[in-house]
């Protein structure tokens, strides 16, 4: 079976974290983008088709909640993994209410990763396929068809 790449991108301030870490996903397979801020991350989504967004939630400026709340304004279907270095297990959950996937410690366990980067592309791949079957059955409708 072929593996088609995640689009991921990873937010997070801490640059030594970031480029180790897209390292190991993009030799996993796959397609890695980077951003440092919450700016930065917006400013990415605006110009790539991302799936899955590991984000930071402890950064200067536009912290993970304030960007959480933005990208699902903006990209309802893109799925967010919520990443914390510090003990905020609240805020963990408050960014799952808001709508994240999920959210990991740091130090984050690469095969947790992985596997969470699997089933968030797999939900958005789901989500998107109910909304072509939906968008299918407007038309169809529309044209008399139905």
């Amino acid at each position: 079976m072929i593996k088609i790449p995640a689009k991921v991108l990873i937010v997070d301030d801490e640059k030594d974290f970031v480029e180790i870490f897209a390292l190991r996903l993009q030799e996993a397979g796959e397609k890695i983008f980077t951003a440092y801020s919450g700016k930065e991350c917006l400013e990415k989504l605006a110009s790539e088709n991302i799936d899955v967004i590991i984000l930071d939630i402890k950064m200067p400026d536009m912290d993970g909640i304030e960007t959480l709340k933005k990208i699902k304004a903006l990209y309802p279907l893109v799925e967010v993994i919520m990443l914390t270095g510090h003990a905020t297990a609240e805020t963990a959950v408050i960014g799952m209410k808001m709508g994240a996937f999920d959210y990991i410690m740091k130090p984050a366990d690469f095969n947790a990763i992985q596997t969470m980067v699997k089933d968030a592309r797999i939900k958005k791949d789901e989500h998107e396929e109910k909304i072509r079957q939906m968008e299918v059955k407007l038309l169809l409708r529309k044209g008399g068809n139905m």
